[in-house]
């Protein structure tokens, strides 16, 4: 070894005691405004005693929705315990239109949950089904592989129970003042403005602990 290594590597260990810590400093918690919203007069979307509801308003046409998806999924499976995880297609207009009436349609037919990932892929990844302009009659054969035949999923498509979805989710992404995708709104209080994917599950785990201890800010 030559002068010079040696010298970097005792620099290098007398650096270490002081590095350490600020590895495990504690994460700094949320600020109202910069990393969330308050929604004044909001409500949960369908609240389950004893857990906190979180709701992402989603798009399955979204690219950022389609990116989200698998850390997100991981993120509820892993805290299904304490948070009532519910996924909410926004139905903004134009090519989100189809889709989000396609999710609520497969809600009324049991089929949503087992297939919202494959919806994600057969957009983005496969290319199987029209990012644009789809039709109830291209979108019937990807619900064909969860057992619904194209009749039954017309029915449900065009049926009442997929309008009032619909109407609800509408009135529910209004008053909690969401205008982008994908975001979480944590038991209809708060509106999560997250920099990247880590730091919206980061600001969403603060404000469900803080929901859990009672605090109201």
């Amino acid at each position: 070894m030559t002068r010079r290594q040696l010298l970097s590597c005792l620099l290098l260990t007398a650096l270490l005691p002081f590095a350490a810590p600020a590895a495990d400093a504690p994460k700094s918690a949320p600020v109202e405004g910069t990393d969330y919203e308050v929604i004044e007069g909001g409500a949960p979307f369908a609240p389950v005693k004893g857990k906190v509801e979180v709701v992402e308003v989603f798009g399955y046409t979204c690219p950022h929705c389609a990116h989200f998806q698998p850390q997100v999924s991981a993120w509820a499976r892993k805290n299904a315990k304490a948070v009532n995880f519910v996924p909410l297609a926004a139905p903004f207009g134009g090519s989100w239109q189809p889709y989000a009436k396609a999710y609520y349609a497969a809600q009324a037919l049991s089929v949503a949950e087992k297939s919202h990932d494959a919806m994600f892929l057969a957009l983005h990844t496969d290319g199987t089904l029209p990012l644009r302009n789809a039709t109830p009659d291209e979108i019937a054969p990807f619900y064909a592989r969860y057992g619904v035949d194209a009749a039954k999923f017309a029915a449900a498509y065009d049926g009442a129970a997929a309008a009032q979805r619909m109407e609800q989710a509408g009135q529910f992404i209004r008053r909690s003042g969401v205008e982008s995708t994908p975001t979480l709104v944590i038991n209809g209080k708060y509106r999560v403005v997250g920099h990247d994917f880590d730091d919206t599950l980061r600001i969403a785990d603060a404000l469900i602990a803080r929901e859990r201890d009672g605090k109201t800010r």
